[in-house]
Formats: C-alpha cells, structure tokens, sequence
C-alpha cells in the first residue's frame, strides 16, 4: 500500500469510528439484522433431520457460503468504481464497527451496580454476555462486564480495523458476516456442534492475527510487562485459541483478575484464572471500554503517521 492508500485508508477509519461515534449503532434497518434474518432462514433450512456429522458440516459450510457470498457481491460492485471507494469504506466500516454500541452497554452495567440495583445489573450483563446471570453477584457482573469489554474490543473494534486496513470494504465485510455467523451458529450444542463447526473454524482463523494485535495493543497502552507475562503464561490455559490471549493481556494492563467459575446453559464451568491482581468492579467496566477506545484510535494515529512517512 503506497503513502496516499495509507493516508486515504486511516481517513476513511477515522471518519467511520467518528460516525459509530456519533450515532452509535443504527436502531432501524441496520445491514447485520437484515443478513442475520437471512442466516437464520438459511439454517433452518439446511441444518435439519438426524444427518450424519460429515453431512452437517458440509452443509454448515454450504450456508456459510450461499448466505455471504451475495453481500460480498454487491460491495464488490460498489468497491470497484474509484469514485465510490471512499464513501463505500466508511459506510461498510461504520456498519461493521460496534464501539460505540459496546461502550453503551458496558455503561448500562456499571450504573446498575454502582446503583447498587443487582437485578438491573444482571438484566443489562445478559444482554452481552452468553452465560446464565440469574446467580451472579455484583463482583461476577463486573467480571463478566470487563470479559465481554476486552473480548469484543477484539470482535468488534480491532479486527474490523485491521480486515478493512488489509483489504478494504470486502475483508471488513467478510469479517463482520464471519463474526455473526460464529456468534449464531458457532455454539457446542446438540444443533450446532456440526453445522456451526465451519463457521467457528473459519472465525477463528479470520480473527488470529487481529486477536494478538489486540493483545499486544492492550499490553501498549496499560501494564505492559505485566500484561505480556500474563499473555505468554495464561493465554494458553484459555479454551478460545483467540479470546485467550486478549483477555490475558487485557487482564494483566488492567491488573485485574479475570475468568473463575461460570455458568453456561446450566452447567457450571471452572475457567483458569487471568490477568493479575484484584477482582474487578464497576468502575473497571469503564477502564476496559477506554483501553478499547485508546487502542483504536492509536492505530489511526500510527496509520496516519505511516502514511505520512511513506509520503514524505
């Protein structure tokens, strides 16, 4: 990429984190509900009847397909004529990108606990976070808030950012609908275990490089040394080949200690420990939702001044 494809590429990023800044996720006829009603109608017509495990996975595979190729489709249309590239990246992105969306509901959390009001706090957790929250105390809600911050930070924010800096409006798009695939279908339960196993596959794959940019951009911008001991000696102790290192990371910039038991579909989970220090608490939410916010913006600013450079 040349210094002006530099340049052009961290504007369009910086003009489409301005526009998730300032109106936030679209409440109406947002692109990823209409795609998510398509996957949904596609699964249930391909991932029916007591098929063999290899013939659901083909068909998962098949409904990966049928349902992104016709977006990536169009945006390639649109990407291909030079006077639309511009607004084409900053729509696509803007519509990929859930920063600010995250902050919103990360802050919904931490005004229900600093309110003391556990039941509000359970009721906002849940709404991003797959694990039951009828049990939590006020120290889990905290918990399960600053996981979900760090997790997503990666999901939502840095590995957006990062497909869209490699290949435009197509890898963001591509990314973003991979991402929701796994989020519908890339679960271990008796539906999903073979038709979602390609789009989990295919998610982790997209997100393995983004995940440890993430990580070490965590590790920059907090408790550096601290943040990559937990990386190297935790991260692997973590089920999620991806999730593992952001987390460890994001939990050692903190100082903050993160996994412990979870309840997930009623069955209680013993997840090892990461980051260092104490437990989380409400005002840790917000820490987390900075250290994301920080993160995105130093990889404009570094793109920015790499553009720069290479045009000098």
């Amino acid at each position: 990429m040349q210094g002006n494809g530099v340049l052009n590429t961290a504007l369009m990023m910086a003009c489409a984190l301005l526009l998730d800044r300032l109106l936030g996720e679209p409440r109406r006829w947002h692109p990823l509900v209409g795609f998510g009603n398509f996957a949904a109608w596609m699964e249930r017509r391909m991932n029916g009847g007591a098929h063999p495990a290899f013939r659901l996975r083909v068909h998962g595979v098949l409904a990966w397909l049928l349902v992104i190729a016709p977006w990536l489709a169009l945006v390639w249309l649109l990407w291909r004529r030079q006077p639309l590239q511009p607004l084409t990246g900053i729509l696509v992105l803007y519509f990929a990108l859930g920063m600010q969306s995250l902050s919103e509901h990360a802050g919904r959390i931490r005004q229900a606990l600093q309110a003391d009001d556990l039941a509000l706090a359970r009721l906002r957790v849940g709404e991003i976070v797959s694990r039951d929250t009828a049990a939590m105390q006020q120290q889990d809600v905290a918990r399960a808030g600053v996981e979900s911050v760090l997790e997503n930070g990666n999901d939502a924010v840095f590995g957006a950012l990062f497909w869209f800096v490699l290949a435009g409006a197509l890898g963001v798009l591509l990314y973003r609908l991979a991402n929701t695939l796994d989020a519908m279908w890339g679960y271990r339960t008796p539906r999903y275990r073979y038709f979602g196993w390609a789009a989990a596959r295919l998610d982790d794959a997209l997100n393995f490089i983004p995940a440890r940019l993430t990580a070490f951009t965590y590790a920059l911008l907090g408790n550096t040394s601290i943040a990559l001991r937990c990386w190297r000696q935790q991260a692997r102790t973590w089920d999620s080949p991806n999730a593992g290192p952001v987390m460890a990371s994001g939990a050692g910039s903190m100082a903050v200690m993160l996994g412990g038991v979870a309840n997930y579909h009623g069955a209680r989970e013993e997840r090892p420990a990461l980051g260092a220090g104490n437990a989380p608490g409400a005002a840790d939410i917000a820490r987390a939702t900075t250290l994301v916010q920080r993160g995105a913006w130093l990889w404009v600013l570094l793109l920015l001044l790499s553009g720069a450079w290479s045009h000098a």
